[in-house]
């Protein structure tokens, strides 16, 4: 079941990228970085929570948007004034293939291709006779969270907050993981919640449930980079300042309030569990 969402969604990525205009050095840096591969974890959520409401509404439109999102703070954090990373998932990063300068535009693109799919979205729900009354609330809802996440209250407050930390303590840790990773798995099960036709008065519910799994995440991801960070002497790593133990019993516990979470909103299914 996972494969099936994972082939529509790279199918959907390869079209739209054909349909961004004219093939320019500008598309092809887009298209470079939306094909580099990566889990899709965060679009296929929005896929996965849809799915599981059981209305049938089309969300691909805000699944590409997350995951324009999502590529376009990738682009901006290897950046040589960010993190200055040469590589991603092993090629050259974009400003390495492209230059800097159409790396930096190719972010600005992506960005605003995320905010039409939000609109092209509302068209398809008001498409729909028994959720046309939602679609202006669940395109405004998408907007606000979008704006949240991907603003100074999330990501780019948690890469600067990543770049001058002001100190290593778990607090501090927290605090970069909720804005920088956590903040697009909420955007992700926000809209797939409420284009999927959920109801709007738990967006609030939904939010907290994406908080767990993107805790557990970032925890697992930390987990896997452990020597390495210790390597570079990189302190912003949970696992290396809770200890490998502690951070498996935290990324155990909130796999557990993801499940629960999900089970309170009558959404868990065998995907989930498969996922």
């Amino acid at each position: 079941m996972f494969k099936k969402y994972l082939m529509a969604l790279e199918s959907e990525i390869a079209k739209a990228v054909n349909q961004m205009g004219e093939k320019t050095r500008l598309r092809d840096a887009c298209e470079y970085a939306l094909l580099s591969g990566g889990k899709r974890l965060r679009p296929l959520m929005v896929l996965m929570v849809a799915e599981a409401l059981g209305y049938g509404l089309d969300v691909m439109p805000v699944a590409l948007s997350v995951e324009y999102f999502h590529t376009s703070s990738l682009i901006a954090d290897d950046l040589p004034c960010m993190d200055n990373d040469d590589e991603r998932r092993g090629r050259p990063s974009l400003h390495k293939a492209f230059a800097e300068n159409v790396a930096l535009l190719a972010s600005f693109t992506l960005m605003a291709s995320g905010y039409e799919g939000i609109y092209k979205n509302q068209l398809r729900m008001k498409g729909d006779s028994r959720f046309r009354d939602r679609a202006d609330i669940a395109a405004a809802r998408c907007l606000e969270i979008a704006s949240r996440c991907g603003g100074i209250q999330g990501v780019t407050s948690g890469q600067f907050l990543d770049l001058y930390p002001p100190d290593s303590k778990i607090e501090t840790i927290e605090k970069i993981i909720l804005q920088k990773t956590v903040t697009l798995f909420q955007a992700s099960f926000v809209f797939g919640w409420l284009f999927g036709g959920g109801d709007p008065h738990l967006q609030e519910e939904v939010e907290k449930v994406a908080y767990h799994l993107g805790m557990a995440f970032q925890i697992a991801d930390d987990l896997q980079d452990m020597e390495q960070d210790t390597l570079h002497k990189c302190e912003i790593n949970i696992a290396s300042v809770l200890g490998k133990e502690a951070a498996m019993h935290r990324f155990v516990k909130e796999i557990k309030l993801w499940k629960e979470g999900l089970e309170s909103l009558g959404i868990w299914n065998a995907d989930f569990e498969n996922a």
